[in-house]
C-alpha cells in the first residue's frame, strides 16, 4: 500500500542511515585518538585495567627516577670509599718504609699527616643530595643507620601495593662490620674518633694487636691509643711500628670489605634499571593489546562506512521520491 503519511521506505532508510553514522562517529573517535577503548563505556573491564596498570606505569616511572638517585648516592659513596683505600695503602707503605733503619721518621710521618688531611677531605667530600654513606650520619659513632634506596613497586594478587627498598647499614662502632671512614655524632657530624679511620688500636676487639708481640700490650703501648688518623710513627719503636702496621691492615681489609658492598649494591641496582625498564615497556605493550585500535582495521571500515553512508543518502533520496510519483497520478 501506498500512503502520502507514512512513508516506511523513507523511515527503514533513515534508521540505516543514523545507525551508519553512529558507526562512522565511532570508527572516526577511533582513528583520531588511536584507542578502541577510549573510556568506560566502550568496555568496562578492559578500561578499568588499562586505568590500573596505566598508574602501576606512572609509580615505575617513579622508582626509575629513585633508582637513578640511588645509584648515584651508592657510585659516590663507591668513589669516596675506593679512594680512601687508595690513600690507605699509601699509608701502609710509609709505615713499611719506616721499619728501615736509618730513615728519618720524621719526614715520613709528615707524608702520612697530608695523607691522613686527605682521608679526612674525601669523607667530607662524598655526600650526593645530602646523604653521606661513608662519614657522618646521626650516631653512627655509637650504633647503626640504615641507609636505604627504592628498588621496586609491587602490586600483590590481593591488589595491594608497596614499595620495596635496599638497605645498607651505616656502622662506624661495630669492630669486625665497620664501614664508615668516620663516625657521625648525635648531631650527623662526621666524630674523628670513631670509624674504620678513626678508632683507636685498642678498641678494634678482632683484631689482637701484640699476638706476635710478646710481653706488648696494645692498650698501654703507645699506639695502642692511636687510630689510622691519628697515627703518629715519630717516636714509635721497632715493636710499636709492627703494631701501627696491623692496625693500618685492619683497617685497609675494613674498608675492602666495606667497598665490595657498595660494589654489589651498584650491581643490584643497575640490573634493577634494567629489569624496570623492560617491564615498563611489557606493561605498555599489555595495555596497547587491550584498548588500542587497529588502524589497518579502523581506516578500512571507515572508507566502508562512508560508501554505505553515501549508499544511504541515495536510498533515503528514492524513497522519498514516491511521493513524487502520487503527485503524477494526479496531475494526468
Amino acid at each position: 500500500m501506498t500512503s502520502i503519511l507514512t512513508n516506511t521506505a523513507a523511515m527503514a532508510a533513515l534508521q540505516t542511515l543514523r545507525a551508519i553514522d553512529d558507526n562512522m562517529e565511532t570508527t572516526q573517535g577511533r582513528v583520531s585518538s588511536g584507542l578502541r577503548v577510549g573510556e568506560a563505556s566502550d568496555n568496562a573491564a578492559y578500561w578499568s585495567i588499562a586505568t590500573t596498570m596505566r598508574s602501576d606505569n606512572m609509580a615505575l616511572s617513579a622508582v626509575q627516577d629513585a633508582l637513578g638517585l640511588g645509584a648515584a648516592k651508592v657510585d659516590t659513596a663507591y668513589a669516596g670509599m675506593e679512594s680512601a683505600i687508595d690513600v690507605v695503602k699509601e699509608i701502609k707503605a710509609k709505615v713499611v718504609a719506616a721499619t728501615e733503619e736509618g730513615v728519618d721518621k720524621a719526614k715520613v710521618q709528615e707524608e702520612i699527616a697530608q695523607l691522613q688531611d686527605q682521608l679526612m677531605s674525601i669523607a667530607e667530600s662524598a655526600s650526593f643530595s645530602g646523604e653521606n654513606w661513608i662519614a657522618g650520619g646521626t650516631d653512627t659513632g655509637t650504633s647503626t643507620l640504615d641507609g636505604t634506596v627504592v628498588s621496586s613497586f609491587v602490586r600483590a594478587s590481593d591488589g595491594t601495593v608497596s614499595v620495596k627498598t635496599t638497605t645498607y647499614t651505616l656502622d662506624g662502632s661495630t669492630a669486625g662490620s665497620m664501614n664508615l671512614l668516620f663516625g657521625g655524632d648525635a648531631t650527623g657530624a662526621i666524630s674523628a674518633t670513631t670509624g674504620v679511620l678513626g678508632t683507636t688500636a685498642s678498641s678494634w676487639t678482632t683484631v689482637d694487636f701484640d699476638a706476635s708481640i710478646a710481653g706488648v700490650d696494645p692498650a698501654g703501648a703507645t699506639v695502642g691509643a692511636m687510630s689510622i688518623h691519628t697515627l703518629d710513627i715519630t717516636a714509635l719503636t721497632s715493636t710499636e711500628l709492627a703494631e701501627a702496621l696491623t692496625l693500618v691492615e685492619a683497617g685497609l681489609q675494613s674498608l675492602t670489605s666495606a667497598a665490595s658492598e657498595l660494589g654489589s649494591i651498584s650491581m643490584r641496582i643497575g640490573l634493577q634499571e634494567e629489569f624496570v625498564a623492560a617491564l615498563t615497556d611489557s606493561i605498555d605493550s599489555g595495555i596497547g593489546r587491550l584498548v588500542d585500535a587497529d588502524m589497518n582495521e579502523e581506516s578500512t571500515r571507515l572508507k566502508a562506512l562512508q560508501t554505505q553512508q553515501q549508499l544511504a543518502v541515495q536510498s533515503l533520496s528514492i524513497a522519498n521520491t514516491n511521493s513524487e510519483n502520487i503527485l503524477q497520478l494526479f496531475r494526468q
